[in-house]
């Protein structure tokens, strides 16, 4: 299960071009009612105006895998394998990358707020212009030679990580008729083994496409979604370089941060 810039939410079925914002807008509203107070900070698996839902989630029992056999064919993951420079998406090619840079940097810690040491954290986002360097990817923008869209770092002692990237731009999906997914960086998070893997996504403040996202707002309960928002540091923004966001992330606990359970129910 390794990383890819594979957008994650790739894949979603054409809707038909009656199918409008309003439409859209009008089905996230009545089903966040419907599943208020049911563990609403994990979406169902299928949420009819996240379309392709209806194509990938689950519809059979759970197979069960012991993960000591899933370990001796899986990748291994050490701290000797991890470069320092791997956190800095600016300087893996010739040039410096098109766009905005910014630095995110952030504390993964339990839900007792003790930090998580050792963790390490893979990023993946679209380049400045909203694209990804995948064959999938046919959105109209321009591809950045100097930008790959990924990287990797070990959290410190204190649970700290820090990457210095490109903010990724908008882009649009076959989800409905002119829809758009927010500006975002993904994130993978694994433990001490292979089978330990969280995956989430950061957003960036103020982002007026937020209510339009079908994705976003599968997260129903709002304290949930506002947890997947980062915040503008202007201690942390390195002056003539760039801008910093800041993003804390919790692993357990009523504060947790929401992460991509394929396994979840509901």
């Amino acid at each position: 299960m390794s990383t890819s810039t594979t957008p994650a939410d790739d894949g979603a079925a054409p809707a038909p071009d009656l199918d409008s914002q309003a439409t859209i807008s009008a089905e996230i509203a009545r089903l966040q009612a419907g599943y208020a107070g049911r563990r609403a900070n994990h979406p169902p698996r299928d949420f009819a105006p996240y379309r392709s839902t209806r194509l990938r989630h689950p519809t059979h029992e759970l197979v069960t895998l012991f993960p000591e056999e899933i370990e001796r064919t899986s990748p291994a993951f050490g701290h000797v394998d991890v470069d320092p420079y791997e956190n800095d998406l600016t300087i893996q090619h010739a040039g410096e990358p098109l766009g905005e840079r910014i630095t995110v940097t952030g504390r993964v810690s339990d839900g007792d707020g003790r930090p998580v040491r050792g963790q390490l954290l893979e990023i993946w986002q679209a380049n400045a212009g909203g694209r990804y360097i995948h064959k999938r990817d046919q959105h109209p923008a321009p591809l950045d030679p100097n930008f790959t869209g990924v990287g990797r770092t070990l959290t410190g002692d204190d649970g700290s990580y820090r990457f210095t990237t490109i903010k990724p731009g908008p882009y649009p999906w076959k989800n409905h008729r002119n829809a758009w997914r927010p500006a975002h960086i993904h994130f993978s998070l694994f433990g001490t083994a292979f089978t330990q893997r969280l995956v989430t996504q950061m957003y960036f403040p103020g982002d007026p496409l937020f209510a339009l996202d079908p994705i976003y707002q599968s997260i129903t309960d709002g304290r949930a979604r506002d947890r997947l928002i980062a915040a503008y540091d202007h201690d942390l923004t390195v002056p003539e370089f760039s801008l910093a966001f800041r993003w804390d992330i919790v692993l357990t606990g009523s504060t947790a941060t929401w992460l991509e359970e394929e396994h979840d129910d509901e």
